[in-house]
């Protein structure tokens, strides 16, 4: 994929968008590590200066996250979830909690009225994945696949705008929830989403958003 161009600007201006086109498409998945500069430098064929200021470029957008001694690491997949990632990083947990409460039982009202036969396909599949992950007691698939639930919930209520600043919050709410699930999945923190995917498929809206409403985490038990 290397890059030419006659001016540095617009060079640089290539380079920020080759990387932060590895990053939307998922070939640098969040979480990961980037090639390394002298690896950047070979795959695009460009100067080493060119790349480390790319990669500040989208260091400073919140895409990146560069570690002195570890490299750097993919933290967002767009300029917006980079900021909410900034914003909401030290959040009171209650609070992202009763966000994505609000935005998941909105969601999942309009998912009940809209969902076609290939969401309901989606949510099943997801759903029997989350199961057999909790059933396994593997916590990173369990947390992998419930987060890919929600998200396909609010997918179903084809509100392209409310899907958007839910995905742009993806990556806090998912950490949120790895934090509220703990090292072990324990019977305790175990919540039926069977209802909630039923009521969809009912077309039934005011018990799905009821349900998608009644997740509430550990971290609100007797808030005022």
């Amino acid at each position: 994929m290397a890059l030419t161009s006659p001016r540095r600007t617009a060079l640089s201006d290539q380079v920020i968008s080759e990387l932060r086109n590895q990053i939307t498409t998922g070939a640098w998945p969040v979480g990961s590590r980037i090639p390394t500069e002298p690896e950047l430098v070979d795959q695009l064929g460009v100067a080493r200066n060119t790349v480390r200021e790319a990669v500040r470029a989208l260091a400073h957008n919140g895409l990146l996250d560069i570690r002195q001694g570890s490299g750097t690491y993919v933290v967002a997949t767009s300029e917006l979830a980079g900021v909410m990632h900034r914003r909401f990083a030290d959040a009171d947990p209650r609070d992202i909690a009763e966000l994505r409460s609000t935005l998941e039982s909105s969601a999942a009202r309009l998912a009940a009225q809209r969902r076609t036969d290939r969401d309901l396909r989606q949510l099943e599949e997801l759903l029997a994945r989350r199961e057999a992950a909790w059933a396994a007691g593997e916590t990173e698939p369990f947390v992998a696949a419930d987060s890919a639930l929600h998200m396909a919930v609010v997918a179903a209520s084809h509100n392209e705008a409310l899907a958007a600043v839910y995905a742009d919050l993806g990556h806090v709410l998912h950490d949120w929830l790895r934090d509220d699930v703990g090292q072990e999945l324990r019977p305790e923190k175990h919540m039926d989403h069977a209802r909630l995917v039923a009521a969809i498929r009912a077309g039934d809206a005011e018990t799905a958003a009821r349900e998608a409403a009644s997740y509430a985490p550990t971290c609100l038990t007797g808030r005022v």
